[in-house]
């Protein structure tokens, strides 16, 4: 449908199902993008601050997932604002929602991922 030159990274976990439909949505209409898994790959503070720029601490920390859930209740207190969620992400990537997907043309991050999410992210007409 739509190439692009746009310099797209897509952030997350290969076996993570909402990762998979991402890949093959970017896979089906065209768009050239580097996959980053961070489990083996790794984030630092200055990607997961750049992300925080465009998305809420709360919306990047998936409280729904199993790793929140394992977490204490005294730890998920302590998540309160930029610097503990970042700090929360650094240490255990897979409680970030996935996935992220960043376009480095000053469009904002997106989290997450649906059909619609993803036209309109790349301007594309259904």
């Amino acid at each position: 449908m739509s190439t692009s030159a746009t310099t797209v990274t897509l952030y997350g976990i290969p076996n993570c199902d909402t990762v998979k439909k991402a890949r093959t949505w970017l896979d089906t209409n065209g768009i050239a993008y580097t996959f980053h898994d961070f489990k083996k790959a790794g984030l630092d503070a200055a990607q997961v601050n750049a992300w925080l720029k465009d998305v809420p601490w709360d919306v990047l920390v998936n409280r729904k997932g199993t790793t929140w859930r394992a977490l204490s209740d005294v730890r998920k207190a302590a998540i309160i604002d930029n610097a503990s969620a970042t700090a929360l992400m650094l240490e255990s990537p897979s409680v970030i929602k996935r996935p992220v997907l960043q376009r480095h043309d000053g469009q904002p991050t997106q989290v997450g991922f649906s059909d619609v999410l993803y036209q309109q992210f790349f301007a594309i007409q259904s």
